[in-house]
């Protein structure tokens, strides 16, 4: 794939690289561990999937814009100037003055100890009244490639027929990135499978863990040929299998990469920064192995830091790596720091 969507038109919205939509939320986390009940000092950052891929996109010199609906409030302001100070266009985001921006508050610790908590306060935010009518139709669809989430439909009805308008085909549709995304608490009963198949099958390039199409579609893990014939449209299909690694089916062709050794500080975020480095390795028309690879690079640099989202490793530093042999790509560890500098100390054999 080379050809990923329009370029600038006369007189039309400058067209980006990148373009997401979605809900983001001011993110609370303990300074230190313990449970939500017991903790008294939090940090403030920011938690969006979709927003989170953008800003991963900005930090790889990708031209990026995010659009959204916020609270017109304190936490909407803060939200829009810490996106933005990512290098994000955020001119595209409409304040709400009837509903509050989303916040949540989780735990230290990793999202695969029992003992992480999440406490979400989204319910009537800003984001879940997002419709075709209350959004920047234009601003979404002026990128090379429109990134879309199953977050979104979650939220509301209005939110899920905003995706169906987006993936409608038509002259000034982009292509479009998919991640489904299956989060299950958010959904009404009944819905999450058929209305995420739907969207899937509607977008032309689609994330997904093999964990989310086994408990949205049944399939059963490890035979990402299952899930590729639920979804045959897509040109591109992008498997995930965790910290074994990714596959890619495209056409006639199925491409694995293995994952890389990492010393894991959170999860938080990491499926995003995957999306974000396989996107960035789209758009600059590298093949199937470096999309995967530069995919597992850019979740790294998300493990290996505690917030939602992570500075990735740069162009040249990421290119280095993508291009080891295979024999060398497996024996690489990562840990915090690594994305610091071209050869960081943490870039040793694993054991």
């Amino acid at each position: 794939m080379t050809d990923t969507g329009p370029r600038n038109a006369p007189g039309a919205m400058e067209v980006v690289d990148v373009v997401a939509l979605g809900e983001s939320m001011v993110t609370f986390v303990p300074t230190g561990p313990g449970r939500l009940a017991d903790v008294g000092h939090f940090a403030r950052g920011i938690g969006g999937a979709e927003s989170n891929v953008v800003c991963a996109l900005a930090a790889a010199g990708h031209t990026a814009r995010w659009v959204s609906r916020v609270g017109a409030d304190a936490f909407g302001d803060h939200l829009v100037t810490a996106i933005g100070a990512h290098g994000v266009d955020v001119a595209s985001v409409r304040r709400d003055p009837a509903r509050p921006t989303g916040v949540y508050f989780r735990t230290a610790d990793d999202r695969s100890t029992a003992a992480h908590e999440v406490a979400y306060y989204r319910a009537g935010s800003a984001a879940s009244a997002m419709t075709v009518d209350s959004v920047d139709l234009t601003a979404a669809r002026a990128g090379r490639i429109l990134h879309l989430s199953g977050i979104t439909a979650a939220l509301s009805q209005g939110c899920a027929d905003l995706l169906r308008e987006l993936l409608r085909p038509g002259p000034d549709r982009p292509l479009i990135s998919f991640d489904v995304n299956h989060r299950p608490g958010l959904w009404r009963e009944g819905d999450a499978g058929r209305v995420l198949l739907e969207l899937a099958r509607a977008a032309d390039l689609v994330f997904v863990g093999e964990d989310e199409a086994a408990q949205a579609w049944g399939v059963r893990p490890g035979d990402p040929g299952a899930i590729r014939d639920l979804l045959p449209e897509p040109g591109v299909l992008v498997v995930k299998d965790g910290g074994r690694g990714a596959t890619v089916l495209a056409a006639s062709s199925v491409v694995f990469a293995p994952a890389l050794a990492v010393d894991v500080v959170s999860t938080t975020g990491a499926g995003d920064a995957f999306a974000a480095g396989f996107l960035s390795a789209t758009l600059r028309g590298l093949g199937a192995r470096e999309r995967l690879r530069h995919g597992h690079l850019t979740a790294a640099a998300a493990l290996t830091t505690p917030g939602d989202t992570a500075v990735p490793p740069t162009r040249g530093h990421a290119d280095r790596l993508a291009a080891l042999d295979d024999h060398a790509w497996g024996r690489l560890r990562l840990g915090p720091g690594w994305t610091e500098a071209p050869a960081a100390p943490q870039e040793v054999p694993a054991p």
